[in-house]
């Protein structure tokens, strides 16, 4: 059991960002929807803001259609849109919509890159959507160079000064997306959960620091109230190995029957600093490095 007071872990999570939050809707059940953890954020920390990720549509329409609800819930909620199959894959036009409609992130494939589908059939614990859906696998790479249709795409995300994730791809492919991404002026790049899916070792993701992007580990693996519960002891190593200051956490949480990124923030916030991570390092981590990747005042 920590010895770490609430109040600790609070101080050092209050206003914090959570970079990756599956609430719904969506094809794979929910557990709450954008409103309902935004509410639930600023009721119990004042989350400053979180991404609503989806693997299948670009979320900026959802936070448009909850805006009634939203309307009196300081948390902003953030749009994003996954390049997967049920967008149409590498399509401008969807992430002319996300961005141009307030939306803030770009994930490169996520479910329909090979990779993931690679691993989802190796059993590692992905839901399974309510409908059925096409699990065909969008090439990025062709011969070491990205697609000709990537390139307009990097040219929008660069225009709206927005951030680029990584996906689920190779951590090779990665590389060579973002190196082809920094040449069309993308500057905000992230990776997320590197030794998950992606397979990704601490000296690849030292480059992709070194080349400007930051590095998100998600609650979804390390909360003991979740399913997967890999030791805290990992995460504090990859934030020892790469800086806090190149380092983000995303819940990873909304999956039903999951517990609530805010449960989750704090018990693997308290376990950090029960290992020794100071707490400015932690505020550093889910505060202040997401407010300057977002672009967020306050």
């Amino acid at each position: 059991m920590t010895t770490i007071e609430a109040s600790t872990v609070d101080r050092a999570l209050e206003g914090l960002v959570d970079m990756h939050c599956h609430s719904g809707p969506s094809p794979m059940p929910r557990e709450f929807d954008h409103a309902e953890g935004a509410r639930d954020g600023w009721d119990r920390l004042r989350m400053r803001a979180l991404v609503a990720k989806c693997h299948h549509h670009n979320t900026q329409m959802d936070v448009l259609s909850q805006r009634s609800l939203l309307a009196d819930i300081p948390t902003e909620v953030i749009g994003a849109v996954a390049l997967n199959t049920t967008v149409g894959g590498l399509n401008l036009s969807q992430v002319q919509l996300c961005l141009g409609l307030g939306g803030k992130v770009v994930y490169l494939p996520t479910v329909s890159s090979g990779r993931h589908i690679d691993c989802h059939a190796e059993n590692l614990g992905f839901p399974t959507p309510t409908v059925k859906l096409s699990a065909e696998r969008i090439e990025v790479v062709r011969d070491g160079q990205v697609v000709p249709e990537l390139l307009p795409i990097f040219d929008e995300v660069a225009a709206h000064d927005a951030v680029l994730n990584g996906g689920h791809l190779h951590p090779e492919d990665i590389a060579v997306c973002f190196a082809a991404a920094r040449d069309r002026g993308v500057t905000k790049f992230v990776v997320s959960h590197p030794d998950f899916v992606l397979g990704a070792e601490p000296e690849q993701c030292a480059e992709y620091v070194a080349n400007g992007a930051l590095i998100e580990h998600e609650l979804h693996m390390y909360d003991p109230g979740a399913r997967m519960q890999w030791p805290v002891e990992q995460l504090l190593r990859w934030i020892t190995t790469l800086g806090p200051e190149n380092t983000l956490i995303g819940s990873d949480l909304g999956q039903a029957g999951f517990p609530r990124p805010v449960d989750a923030f704090r018990r693997v916030g308290a376990a950090l600093l029960e290992l020794g991570l100071p707490e400015a390092d932690l505020r550093t981590i889910v505060h202040d490095n997401p407010r300057r990747l977002l672009s967020l005042e306050g």
